[in-house]
């Protein structure tokens, strides 16, 4: 059984992963071994259990334990339990909790990008993109419709930090995922693995993202960049296609998590 901690010190060492630890530092917090990340829900917690991470300690509001995380808590027997009331863990933690839970786990080993596209026939690929709730949103597209994996380049932000894990939903805990190796050629990596890739760009020779050609493809990657700038051109050059969604009155491009949905939705068919 649980063992249910009532906060009476701020300071607790304990608390430093909820309290005092940056995302950077909760990331590398075991190095060489991984790391823990945080989720914060009920629902997002039930979604990393379900895919088999493992939980280290709980923090909820007191009126919960007996609500909506009790089965929480029953699965996790051996964990300690920190609670108080939505006051005190607001003042420790610096915000107001979503739904009033919050879980650390740890990270497990990533594998390998080319295990994880192996059998995949869409992937997403995001390029650089640093925006947490981008890459939250881009996740929940991309498990609602239709992507096998999604492949970061390194120098995107990590999908298991506390907002882009809330923003998904869990489902970065239900969608394969890895980084890729590289940021400069990885276009030619994916091509390699027989993929055929749609850069997401406004350019004079895009297509449109009802293009047949694209979307018979029987392997294919779509790329979205960057908030802002957008894909580099160097990746707009390598792409075997570059697709735009059509506009209407005078908008040149949605936002990428916008963007991601609609190219999941029309790529995504099989």
């Amino acid at each position: 059984m649980s063992q249910i901690i009532e906060i009476t010190d701020f300071n607790a060492k304990e608390l430093d992963v909820y309290a005092r630890l940056t995302e950077a530092e909760l990331l590398h917090l075991y190095e060489p071994k991984g790391g823990i990340f945080i989720a914060e829900s009920p629902k997002v917690i039930r979604r990393a259990l379900d895919a088999g991470y493992e939980p280290i300690s709980l923090l909820l509001e007191r009126k919960h334990i007996e609500t909506q995380m009790k089965d929480i808590i029953a699965r996790c027997p051996d964990i300690p339990v920190f609670t108080s009331d939505s006051a005190v863990l607001t003042q420790l933690t610096g915000y107001s909790l979503a739904r009033g839970a919050l879980c650390a786990m740890k990270r497990p080993e990533r594998p390998d990008f080319s295990e994880i596209i192996r059998k995949a026939k869409r992937v997403a690929v995001m390029e650089n993109i640093m925006n947490s709730t981008n890459i939250g949103a881009i996740f929940r597209s991309a498990a609602a419709l239709d992507m096998d994996a999604v492949l970061l380049t390194p120098d995107c932000s990590d999908p298991l930090y506390r907002r882009a894990v809330r923003v998904s939903m869990g489902t970065v805990f239900q969608i394969p995922w890895s980084f890729l190796p590289t940021n400069e050629n990885y276009v030619s990596i994916l091509q390699e693995y027989g993929f055929k890739t749609a850069a997401m760009a406004l350019t004079d020779n895009s297509v449109s993202i009802g293009d047949k050609n694209v979307a018979k493809e029987e392997r294919l990657a779509i790329i979205l960049g960057t908030e802002g700038e957008g894909l580099k051109q160097s990746t707009i050059d390598k792409s075997d296609y570059t697709v735009k969604i059509p506009m209407s009155h005078g908008v040149d491009s949605l936002n990428v998590a916008a963007a991601s949905a609609v190219a999941f939705w029309q790529l995504g068919k099989r």
